[in-house]
C-alpha cells in the first residue's frame, strides 16, 4: 500500500499482488494448509523466522488483506480477524488480563459484552466497574491498583450514548490503561479512535464492513506491541476468519465510504421526520439537534452514522405492532445492511438484561432499533407509517 494516498483510496487499491493468472480481482485462497520448499524452510517458518504462512488458523492471504486493508482505514499498526464480532470483543479482554485483574467499562455495552463482564470472565477471577459514559468526571473513582482496562463502546448499541475518545484517551493515559473502544456503529468512515490514543479497537465486520447482511466476521486493530499479545491468544485459541468470510468482507471495505455516506444522509433524514409523528416519545440520533451529545457528536464524528432509535409511546405493545405491520423493513437482530432492519432490544437483542439493567442504558420498553438502509426514503416514511 502506498501510505501517501487517502485511507478509502488504500482500502480499493490495497491488494494481493496477482497469481500468473494476472487477475485483476484478488483470488480465494480456499486452503487449510500450505506447502514448502524443504524441511528448513519449513524449520525456519516455525520457528518464526521464514516468510512462508503455515496454516489459516494462523493466518491466509484473504485475511492478511483484509487486515491490511481495516488497518489502513482504521489507522493501526496490526491486527486479527475473528469468526464473529463477539469473537473479537471476547479476545480482546481475555487475551489482556489474568486473575486477579479490573477492568473499567462504560456502562452502555452491548448485550453480549455485557454478558462477558459481568457472568464469564468473573470466573476467571477478573473484576469489572461499570462508569457511566458521559460522566468522565467520574471515571477516575472507579480505578483499583489492578485496573488493566478501559473499556468502551460509542455510539452504544442501541441508545447511541457517546464517549467523549478524546477525554477517554487522556484518562487511560494518566491512569496507565489499555484504551479499547468497540467502533462497531461508527465505522473509521465516522471516527478513528485511535486518533485518540486507543490502543486496540473492535469491530463486528458483520455489520457495516460487509453491509449485505452475508456473512459473520471479526476485527480486532491496534498498536503492534498490544496485538502482538491479542494474536498469541487467538492464534492457539482458533477464532479464526474464514478465509471466504475475509474475501467478501475485504470486497466490501471498497465501498464502505460511499454506502456510509448515503446511510447517514437517509439516516439524518428519517431522524427528523419520525421526529414530527404522532405517537413518538422521542428520537435517538447523534446528529440530531436534541441529541443530548450533539455537541460532542459533531466534533468526533464526521457523520452521524446509520443507526437510528426511537421510542414510542405505546411501550411494548406499540413497538410490537410498529414491527408487525411493516412490509418493507426487516424484522431482524442484524444491522448494518443495505435493507432496513427494525429491531425491538428489551425482547431480543438486550433480553438477558434485567429491566432496571435495560433502564441504566436507555432502553425503554418501547424503544425501536432502525438500522437504515439503502431503499428510497420515500418508501421508508411510507412503510413506517403502516405501524404509527
Amino acid at each position: 500500500m502506498n501510505e501517501e494516498q487517502q485511507p478509502e483510496t488504500r482500502a480499493i487499491r490495497g491488494q494481493l499482488a496477482a497469481t500468473q493468472y494476472r487477475e485483476h480481482s484478488a483470488p480465494l485462497f480456499l486452503t487449510s494448509s500450505f506447502t514448502f520448499s524443504s524441511a528448513e524452510s519449513m524449520a525456519e517458518t516455525f520457528a518464526g523466522n521464514g516468510e512462508g504462512i503455515i496454516y489459516s488458523r494462523y493466518n491466509n492471504p484473504n485475511v492478511d488483506e483484509l487486515i491490511a486493508k481495516a488497518c489502513a482505514l482504521e489507522g493501526m499498526e496490526a491486527g486479527f480477524a475473528t469468526a464473529s464480532g463477539m469473537g473479537a470483543v471476547f479476545a480482546s479482554l481475555a487475551a489482556l488480563v489474568e486473575q486477579g485483574d479490573h477492568i473499567v467499562a462504560t456502562r452502555a455495552v452491548f448485550g453480549s459484552t455485557h454478558q462477558i463482564l459481568t457472568q464469564i470472565l468473573p470466573k476467571w477471577g477478573v473484576t469489572f466497574t461499570y462508569v457511566e459514559p458521559d460522566q468522565p468526571d467520574s471515571w477516575p473513582a472507579a480505578v483499583r491498583p489492578e485496573s488493566k482496562l478501559f473499556v468502551t463502546e460509542t455510539p452504544s448499541n442501541p441508545g447511541l450514548q457517546l464517549v467523549d475518545l478524546e477525554r477517554a484517551g487522556e484518562f487511560c493515559r494518566a491512569h496507565n490503561l489499555t484504551f479499547i473502544v468497540d467502533n462497531c456503529f461508527a465505522t473509521p468512515y465516522l471516527q478513528r479512535p485511535g486518533d485518540y490514543g486507543a490502543d486496540l479497537v473492535t469491530h463486528s465486520a458483520t455489520k457495516w464492513m460487509d453491509g449485505q447482511g452475508r456473512v459473520l466476521g471479526g476485527l480486532l486493530l491496534g498498536r503492534a506491541d498490544i496485538m502482538e499479545q491479542v494474536t498469541f491468544f487467538c492464534r492457539h485459541t482458533g477464532p479464526a476468519m474464514s478465509p471466504f468470510n475475509a474475501w467478501v468482507i475485504s470486497k466490501s471495505l471498497e465501498t464502505l465510504h460511499v454506502r456510509m455516506a448515503a446511510h447517514c444522509q437517509s439516516a439524518l433524514t428519517l431522524a427528523r421526520w419520525l421526529g414530527e409523528q404522532r405517537g413518538i416519545a422521542r428520537v435517538h440520533y447523534p446528529h440530531l439537534e436534541s441529541h443530548p451529545q450533539y455537541d460532542l457528536a459533531k466534533r468526533q464524528m464526521t457523520a452521524g452514522g446509520g443507526i437510528v432509535t426511537f421510542e414510542l409511546t405505546g411501550g411494548e405493545a406499540a413497538a410490537r405492532r410498529l414491527l408487525n405491520s411493516v412490509q418493507l423493513c426487516t424484522r431482524s437482530s442484524n444491522l448494518g445492511d443495505t435493507r432496513t432492519i427494525l429491531t425491538h432490544p428489551a425482547t431480543t437483542t438486550h433480553s438477558k438484561l434485567s429491566r432496571e439493567e435495560r433502564s441504566a442504558v436507555g432502553i425503554s420498553d418501547g424503544l425501536v432499533r432502525m438500522s437504515v438502509g439503502l431503499e428510497a426514503v420515500t418508501d421508508l416514511q411510507q412503510d413506517l407509517l403502516r405501524g404509527l
